[in-house]
């Protein structure tokens, strides 16, 4: 039973629901690039319909600042909504300088203008959430990847008509859950990326929920360092050995073990195909970058997830964008993805590079779960409470 309210606890027939989605979308010369966002809420917009209720949908695009810029209006993705849903969708544009006046009934989907046109939408403004509030009888919030900002069509809306989660919501939050909240044990997390210091509160907290933290990208280059290996030219926080060195420290009083490179592909310049070599941690020559983790690494990383029930994801290995930096980051997910398969592992990635990287490795498909959140992603698993998130609990 979800923690939180859903459509499952609410009668939409005949009622004006407010819903909110993230159709912060890529646009080119006026037309939507991506659908990802969009196809994912269409099943919470078709079951309404199918329901009986009328659809106002709010969502943002870019940021405005309190100003209306016709190049940030929503109006252009209303095509590509419409299209995706195989449903008549109509825009009403507005300032949202006063309530704007729409008659919506039963199988209508109208598609408000850019929320961001307020100046009291990224403040949260009473008189804002108040005014979005009028437009319908329920507000059901579909933007999970919005959810760590309080915002008035966010969070602020859910205080003045009753709030439920939409399908997509429903979903992250369900495999979000049951990878860090009650996993299948043990539990292992792969936490990548350039910096130490973007991950602190990451690392943190998965310590005390994993049994195992894989550090890859050039945030091993810190934990190596700090452990007294040479690191040559490589990207490095020097000023936080102490910090990688506490982290260690902390996991292993939490029964965490901290799983590093033992060696590692380097290279003398920063670019693609240039030529690498494969060397021990302990022997990185004083000229090289260490710009990815090597094969005996990546088959210490394959018996981890060999052990492991759950896998949650975070972060490439290495400089994934440029070949051949990006072996073991695919030769990885290629791997978790086959354990998934064979029903040996529940899978959840997220954050922007990893769903570049899963995509790049031709293997996003093949995960329990793919987080596009990016940021809510990345709070949610730092521990954090999500404004639009507990503003739908029961």
């Amino acid at each position: 039973m979800p923690a939180f309210r859903t459509l499952d606890d609410v009668n939409v027939k005949d009622k004006r629901v407010v819903i909110r989605l993230d159709l912060n979308v890529p646009m080119e010369n006026g037309h939507v690039t991506d659908t990802t966002r969009i196809d994912r809420v269409v099943p919470t917009l078709k079951e309404l319909l199918d329901k009986g209720a009328a659809v106002i949908i709010l969502a943002h695009f870019d940021r405005p600042k309190g100003k209306v810029v016709p190049e940030m209006s929503l109006k252009p993705v209303a095509p590509a909504l419409q299209k995706a849903l195989g449903h008549k969708v109509e825009f009403v544009f507005t300032d949202w300088q006063s309530a704007p006046k729409v008659d919506a009934k039963p199988g209508d989907v109208i598609l408000m203008e850019n929320t961001r046109y307020h100046g009291g939408e990224e403040k949260n403004d009473a008189g804002f959430a108040k005014m979005l509030g009028g437009l319908g009888d329920i507000f059901v919030n579909d933007a999970f990847s919005a959810a760590h900002r309080a915002h008035s069509s966010t969070e602020g809306i859910a205080h003045v008509i009753p709030a439920y989660a939409g399908r997509a919501m429903q979903q992250e939050l369900d495999a979000l859950q049951a990878a860090l909240e009650t996993p299948k044990r043990p539990v292992i997390a792969i936490v990548g990326g350039a910096k130490v210091s973007s991950k602190l509160d990451l690392l943190g907290n998965l310590m005390k929920k994993v049994e195992g933290l894989i550090i890859g990208g050039a945030m091993a280059n810190t934990f190596l360092f700090s452990q007294g290996n040479e690191v040559g030219k490589s990207l490095v926080e020097k000023d936080l050995a102490d910090t990688a060195r506490k982290i260690s420290a902390d996991a292993e009083k939490h029964n965490c073990a901290i799983i590093l490179p033992v060696d590692a592909i380097v290279a003398h310049k920063f670019e693609a195909h240039a030529p690498s070599h494969d060397y021990g941690v302990d022997g990185i020559p004083s000229d090289g970058m260490m710009l990815d983790v090597g094969p005996m690494s990546v088959d210490r990383v394959k018996a981890a997830i060999d052990g492991a029930h759950t896998l949650l994801w975070n972060g490439p290995f290495g400089a994934f964008e440029m070949q051949p930096f990006d072996a073991a980051t695919v030769a990885v997910a290629k791997y978790a993805a086959e354990r998934t398969k064979a029903g040996k592992l529940i899978s959840v990635a997220g954050g922007g590079d990893t769903v570049a990287a899963l995509n790049h490795a031709g293997v996003a498909g093949d995960f329990t779960y793919i987080s596009t959140a990016g940021g809510a992603f990345l709070e949610w698993l730092e521990g954090k409470d999500l404004p639009g998130v507990a503003a739908l609990k029961k």
